[in-house]
Parts: C-alpha cells; sequence; structure tokens
C-alpha cells in the first residue's frame, strides 16, 4: 500500500491543511492512518477513489468532494 504524506494530499487535491482536517472531521474526507506519535498519512488508493467521486465544476466554483465548494 502505497502512503501519501500531508504535503502529497495538498498537492493532489489543492486543499489546504485546514480543509482537509475540517472535511475529514465532517466525515467527507478520507481518515489519515497515524504512522508514529507525530506522522500520518493517507492510503494513496483512498485518495484516488474520493478524487474519481468529485464533481469537476460548478457555477460559482470547483466541486471538491462532499458538497464542498472551492471558490475561484
Amino acid at each position: 500500500m502505497q502512503l501519501l504524506r500531508l504535503s502529497d494530499v495538498t498537492k493532489l487535491t489543492g486543499l489546504s491543511r485546514a480543509t482537509i482536517y475540517r472535511l475529514m472531521k465532517e466525515g467527507r474526507f478520507p481518515s489519515s492512518k497515524r504512522l508514529s506519535k507525530r506522522a500520518v498519512a493517507w492510503a494513496a488508493s483512498d485518495m484516488h477513489a474520493w478524487a474519481e467521486e468529485c464533481p469537476t465544476t460548478t457555477s460559482g466554483g470547483t466541486e471538491v468532494g462532499g458538497g464542498y465548494t472551492k471558490k475561484m
């Protein structure tokens, strides 16, 4: 299983760290896996599946998953 660290996830999704953690708390983003006391990562397969489920655009911005809209 390939793991992605936070910097990889932010590059892949275009979301900020704060947005990722907020969406996780709301249940609209894949959960991270704890690697050690201070390190977490996400399964690459979970991230790719999440990205595939996301609609691409709306009139007001870009949908980025779970109904969350990022204004452009």
